[in-house]
């Protein structure tokens, strides 16, 4: 075998890292194992989620998503927009249209380097989200870390992106330990598909400040549907207008929830951080696995 086997390219959107692979005319397979050494920042390449660029009959592209864990998600808002600034720059328009396990996201290439994702309507049941036991009211939700008298974080907000999103609304994200409590909650029996953990701090009422802990990826420096369900749940309480700015550790998001038609949207810069081969090691699982 080859020492380097198959091209790929590192991409960002706001420090969330990706390796993208583009398989609409090759049948690699990723396996888990696969996906995890490719993942790995000390002898892979390195990235929070891994993207597979396939055929799509209903779209430009589909988009696939695993996390470093090598488990497959439906939803990933950031490289959504590394996506689409790829598939506008060959198809020479910038609207395109993606297909993820989920639905099909409308997408707008600017020529200012930002990108605009039309997410759809955010999932607000219960039985959508998912929960593992019924809440009529979504938008504040039983459940807290910490002593029952003193909990350091309670009654979130939970929306799904096309992912489970919990959103706690804190005075201070810093003074929250996210990286110790984060994974607890993500595990927490509630959620059946585990969950992404958010602390969220209102500024003003047009800016939000955001620290997530996603699910199978850990502390990230920007989560794209992170930033939406936080938008989405602060509008659900009265709190925030329906436009707004997220500034997460990476840099800022504009999330507008849209009154019209409840569809939320998304922008903001992608990059290209380089592009290379992936060594035919990290490929050994993948390779088996050829059909």
């Amino acid at each position: 075998m080859d020492e380097s086997t198959h091209s790929f390219r590192k991409m960002n959107g706001l420090g969330n890292d990706f390796v993208v692979i583009d398989r609409r005319t090759d049948d690699l397979a990723l396996p888990a194992d696969a996906v995890r050494a490719i993942a790995d920042r000390e002898t892979g390449i390195g990235c929070d989620q891994l993207i597979a660029l396939d055929p799509s009959a209903d779209a430009d592209v589909f988009m696939r998503i695993w996390n470093a864990d090598g488990g497959e998600v439906a939803a990933c808002g950031n490289a959504a927009r590394c996506v689409a600034a790829v598939v506008a720059g060959e198809l020479g328009r910038p609207t395109v249209t993606i297909e993820t396990e989920d639905q099909v996201l409308g997408a707008y290439a600017g020529d200012d380097g930002l990108v605009t994702i039309d997410l759809g309507e955010p999932r607000l049941r219960w039985d959508e989200i998912p929960l593992a036991e019924e809440f009529h009211d979504t938008s504040r939700i039983e459940l807290q870390a910490g002593p029952i008298d003193e909990p350091v974080l309670h009654s979130p907000g939970v929306v799904s992106m096309g992912n489970p999103h919990a959103i706690f609304f804190v005075d201070d994200v810093d003074a929250v330990d996210l990286a110790r409590i984060g994974p607890m909650l993500e595990h927490h029996p509630l959620f059946p598909e585990r969950a992404n953990i958010s602390i969220a701090q209102i500024l003003e009422p047009k800016r939000i400040r955001l620290r997530t802990w996603e699910r199978g990826a850990g502390l990230t420096r920007a989560c794209g549907t992170a930033a939406c369900a936080a938008a989405v749940a602060a509008v659900r309480r009265g709190m925030m207008d329906r436009k707004v700015t997220v500034t997460l550790p990476g840099g800022d998001l504009v999330i507008e929830w849209r009154e019209g038609d409840g569809h939320v949207l998304m922008t903001g810069p992608y990059a290209l951080d380089f592009e290379g081969m992936l060594p035919a090691a990290l490929l050994a699982g993948a390779e088996a696995q050829r059909v």
